[in-house]
């Protein structure tokens, strides 16, 4: 009998630890998509804390225990642009595993939907404040490179619509380089470029060099 009021205490417990959690996870889920809109659109030097805690109707206490600074919330905001583009990109590969012209079109479609959210302050700031965190993106962001546009380069070579004289693994190597290069805060700024306009020039001059003549014909 004792035995089995603590198991059912027990199991008591343990479901309101998961249903906290699952709280608190939702709270943090809307800090981070009030934070990301403002976030991307107006930089986030101009936004404060005390902004979001008021526009959330929390107070600065409820909002700081879920992410100690606006740093740490940055990261997070990035965390979550970050997952929703691997799993679009992922959904994109699965659905057209070889259909190159098809798949193609998807992933630079979607990439330009993600990277129009990105306006020029988010660029300012990182570039000026956060460095460091730029560093993360530029990881995620060859991370993803490498998977997707790997997978869809050799399935162009197999269809004879990617040329076949260069190997894939230096198409990426080459689209990596470049798009870091030019697909940086300070770069983007001096030429005056948004991250959507710097990504579209890159992928039209690298593509137009690894499309075989079959493949413009797309």
């Amino acid at each position: 009998m004792v035995r089995k009021l603590m198991t059912d205490k027990s199991s008591k417990n343990s479901r309101s630890a998961d249903a906290g959690r699952r709280q608190s996870d939702a709270g943090s889920q809307r800090i981070v998509e009030v934070a990301r809109a403002h976030f991307f659109s107006h930089g986030f030097r101009s936004v404060t804390m005390d902004d979001l805690a008021a526009e959330l109707g929390i107070s600065k206490k409820t909002l700081y225990a879920h992410f100690p600074g606006k740093i740490a919330l940055l990261e997070a905001v990035l965390a979550d642009k970050f997952a929703g583009v691997s799993a679009a990109l992922e959904q994109i590969t699965r659905e057209h595993p070889h259909d190159f012209p098809v798949a193609l079109h998807e992933l630079l479609a979607n990439t330009q939907r993600e990277l129009d959210e990105i306006k020029p302050p988010f660029v300012r700031d990182m570039r000026q404040k956060a460095p460091h965190i730029f560093k993360i993106v530029e990881r995620r962001r060859a991370e993803l490179i490498q998977r997707h546009f790997g997978k869809l380069f050799v399935e162009g070579q197999r269809t004879g619509m990617v040329r076949k004289d260069i190997p894939t693994k230096l198409m990426i190597e080459i689209l990596l380089a470049t798009v870091q290069a030019i697909v940086n805060p300070a770069k983007v700024e001096e030429l005056g470029l948004t991250p959507k306009s710097g990504f579209s020039a890159v992928i039209k001059v690298v593509l137009e060099g690894v499309i075989a003549r079959k493949g413009t014909k797309l």
